[in-house]
């Protein structure tokens, strides 16, 4: 059916105001009637957090410290999800003072403890909130286990979700398949972490994908490491040569080079160095896709490696909602990967003797399904920078979009910020679930600001504390966050 009350795209996607509205699609999942079935039970709990990524780790952490007897399911080996298993490292910044919930500030000095210190130095009128500005897989899985045994969070790994059993408007059970084969989880509320919003449409809710004006996704992406490289050589043979304009992160390297001869490195593809990666193509060592995104940082505690932030497989030959699609393009990631490391190790000073020393084992999504839940966020809550009674959450990331050409003019002065409602996580159709991280209820455009980690972090504690409606007997979807009281709240928003 046709959206009557969708918000027109805005110019900031270039559409007309008598534009087709975006359709929300039926779930549409194949899936078994498990309401029968005589499934073993593994778990009877409060809470069960399906996704153990930024927002679900949040969740589950956060639920057990208020009391919840919680289960985490998470389908790999690591929780994390993009940050550990996707080589996702940059954690990016919200653009907005005071943003760092208490569940933030928390996992970033337990960070610091593992001897992994923020970015330091980084010019803070550019970059500040988030608190970081990277995590190092290694040392974030094992902050994650830690946090969860310390709760009391049971973790599931190896376990993914293939169905739910509803009645009456609730979840009585999600299915799983184990090493053991099929179980059920029987839990009060359910929260849905898995980035593709699966649980949600197990349950029937109501969803979208992509682009209102294209129907594509965004594009995704399939990073990796490399190791071996001399990073003084790659700064001053490359890196500068031929850059006229200097950024706070050319003097950051400058200084820790000077100091410690581990510089914090941006690697990109500038104007300055177009030709150099053109001249690649026409040699037939890469491919136009290959050169469209170039970037790559260096990693804390790892002084010869460079994490790169690319290759971005084109959104119009590859769907991130298509598994044919998508298993296509993890072929094509991978020979853009290899492509990659060739060039680099060929003609980049620095990369003589590199390697690639870690492929990402979990593809970049940036956006698959969203839901449509009983607050739907638009462009319009960050251009207009709308503040909400009931927000878990602020932030400034731009509307971030890789795959449309965006002049992003319309961007929030220095101190503004939108916030993100309570009522974007929960649903009309489901009354015990919870939804977080970039599968909440939005538009493509509001989604591409709300995905970044640190947002999704504070979606998943503020379910988290959600749990409390559950002493209560008040359902997630009838809960009030602003009654819930203001001490026990992870954000207060301030109007």
């Amino acid at each position: 059916m046709k959206l009557a009350g969708l918000t027109a795209a805005s110019s900031l996607l270039g559409i007309k105001d008598d534009a087709a509205k975006a359709e929300v699609a039926s779930p549409a999942i194949s899936a078994l009637d498990y309401s029968k079935a005589n499934l073993p039970l593994l778990f009877n709990v409060d809470v069960c957090v399906v996704g153990g990524g930024s927002a679900g780790t949040a969740a589950a952490v956060t639920a057990a410290r208020k009391g919840a007897k919680v289960v985490l399911v998470e389908r790999g080996i690591s929780l994390g999800g993009l940050a550990t298993l996707g080589c996702v490292f940059p954690c990016m910044a919200t653009y907005c003072y005071d943003s760092d919930t208490p569940y933030i500030t928390d996992l970033n000095k337990r960070m610091e403890k593992q001897g992994v210190p923020p970015l330091l130095g980084v010019d803070t009128d550019s970059y500040f909130g988030g608190g970081r500005g990277q995590y190092v897989p290694e040392y974030l899985s094992f902050v994650y286990d830690e946090m969860c045994e310390e709760a009391g969070v049971d973790i599931l790994y190896n376990t993914s979700l293939v169905g739910a059993v509803t009645d009456g408007g609730k979840i009585v059970s999600c299915v799983v398949q184990t090493i053991e084969g099929l179980a059920k989880i029987q839990a009060k509320t359910f929260v849905d972490g898995t980035g593709d919003a699966l649980l949600s449409r197990f349950a029937g809710i109501p969803v979208e994908k992509g682009s209102e004006k294209t129907g594509r996704n965004q594009p995704m992406s399939l990073r990796f490491e490399m190791g071996g490289i001399d990073m003084g050589k790659l700064y001053h043979q490359f890196i500068i040569k031929g850059v006229k304009e200097r950024g706070p992160f050319d003097k950051l390297a400058e200084d820790t080079l000077r100091k410690k001869g581990r510089p914090f490195l941006q690697f990109w593809k500038w104007k300055q160095n177009e030709k150099f990666f053109q001249d690649g193509v026409a040699r037939g060592e890469r491919t136009e896709d290959d050169i469209v995104y170039i970037q790559a940082f260096t990693i804390t505690g790892k002084p010869t490696v460079l994490s790169m932030n690319c290759p971005e497989m084109p959104a119009l030959n590859f769907s991130a909602t298509d598994i044919v699609s998508y298993s296509r393009a993890v072929t094509f990631g991978r020979k853009m990967m290899n492509r990659l490391a060739g060039f680099f190790i060929k003609n980049v000073p620095g990369f003589e003797k590199a390697y690639i020393s870690r492929e990402a084992s979990m593809v970049g999504v940036r956006e698959s399904w969203r839901i449509r839940g009983k607050y739907y966020m638009t462009d319009k809550e960050y251009t207009d920078a709308r503040h909400f009674h009931d927000a878990v959450a602020r932030t400034a990331y731009p509307i971030d979009i890789h795959d449309v050409n965006l002049d992003l003019s319309k961007k929030l002065k220095k101190g503004e910020y939108y916030e993100i409602p309570y009522r974007a996580l929960v649903t009309n159709e489901i009354s015990n679930l919870l939804v977080v991280g970039r599968c909440a209820s939005g538009s493509f455009a509001a989604q591409a600001s709300f995905r970044i980690q640190p947002t999704c972090m504070s979606m998943g504690e503020a379910a988290g504390i959600a749990a409390w409606g559950i002493s209560h007997g008040i359902e997630a979807n009838a809960l009030r966050w602003e009654d819930i009281p203001a001490e026990e709240r992870s954000y207060v928003s301030e109007g």
